[in-house]
């Protein structure tokens, strides 16, 4: 099993367009094992005050909130760049579901979703 802190994981998978299916995000990537287990990451901007109610809600499925990402555009609107990731196979299904539940926990918290990616090791490396 690969860990979120492992440090040959490299992007496999980009999905930042919202208009754009997870199913064409994952069949566009050349380098997404789908055999493997990735590390799923949301970019999330949040207010300082959402952050721990966030992570609360979050922990309990066993995703991390951490510091840094994609949502640093809105930091001038006072909202946190986070990442919300956690270690698990991908497929359309999932990372559409997780998208949708993302943006709306984002939306409840008063922040913004900036889509997803997906990391894993080089093929090379031992599963």
């Amino acid at each position: 099993m690969i860990s979120a802190d492992d440090p040959d994981l490299r992007v496999v998978v980009i999905a930042y367009d919202e208009t754009e299916a997870a199913s064409a995000a994952l069949a566009r990537s050349d380098e997404w094992q789908p055999e493997r287990p990735a590390v799923l990451r949301h970019h999330l901007a949040l207010p300082d005050h959402s952050i721990e109610s966030a992570r609360g809600l979050l922990a309990a499925d066993g995703w991390q909130l951490r510091p840094g990402g994609r949502g640093a555009v809105d930091e001038a609107a006072g909202l946190t760049a986070v990442v919300a990731l956690r270690v698990q196979q991908l497929d359309a299904l999932h990372c559409s579901q997780e998208g949708s539940r993302m943006a709306g926990l984002a939306q409840r918290h008063g922040g913004q979703a900036h889509g997803w990616d997906a990391l894993q090791p080089d093929p090379g490396a031992p599963s």
